[in-house]
């Protein structure tokens, strides 16, 4: 197995998408996700998100949720690239990059991941709008879309190819 396999990493310098998915193994499905600041929430505009974290304990985490992902259906590659600090509106924050045999496993793995991320990844953000600045929780349409992976689940998060 190819220590590349699972690859995580936590950063504040912006990256380029591209660059990442040339990083990726040859498979036949590569799925790639790229998330964005939004410019507005629910609380109204927003400038900036400021992200926090525990270095050491993020990263495992991350490590956790690429090896769970990679366990389940199989992956080539699972990659996890999410950044902190301040990140302007319109920045890239996020990016996972997973390699499959097929199709429908890559593009179920890459949605796993990224509700795993929104709820169990330890990021604590807040929002910077025009007037104020507000903390920000997991939604509840993120929280449901996370467990209906629990209704699949086929082990336990942190065990995999990638422990």
């Amino acid at each position: 197995m190819s220590a590349d396999r699972c690859r995580v990493q936590v950063q504040q310098a912006a990256f380029n998408p591209g660059q990442l998915q040339d990083l990726l193994p040859p498979s036949g499905a590569v799925v790639t996700f790229t998330g964005n600041v939004r410019d507005l929430s629910a609380a109204g505009s927003v400038h900036a998100l400021q992200l926090e974290h525990y270095p050491g304990m993020t990263e495992r985490s991350l490590q956790a949720i690429a090896s769970e992902a990679t366990a389940r259906w199989s992956l080539r590659a699972a990659h996890i690239l999410h950044r902190v600090g301040r990140i302007e509106a319109g920045e890239a924050i996020v990016w996972v990059g997973v390699c499959a045999d097929h199709r429908g496993e890559a593009f179920a793995a890459c949605e796993f991941i990224m509700d795993a991320l929104k709820t169990r990844a330890p990021f604590w953000k807040k929002e910077h709008g025009a007037q104020d600045a507000r903390w920000v929780e997991a939604r509840d349409s993120d929280i449901s879309r996370a467990e209906r992976w629990q209704l699949t689940r086929t082990g336990d998060a942190g065990t995999g190819p990638c422990r």
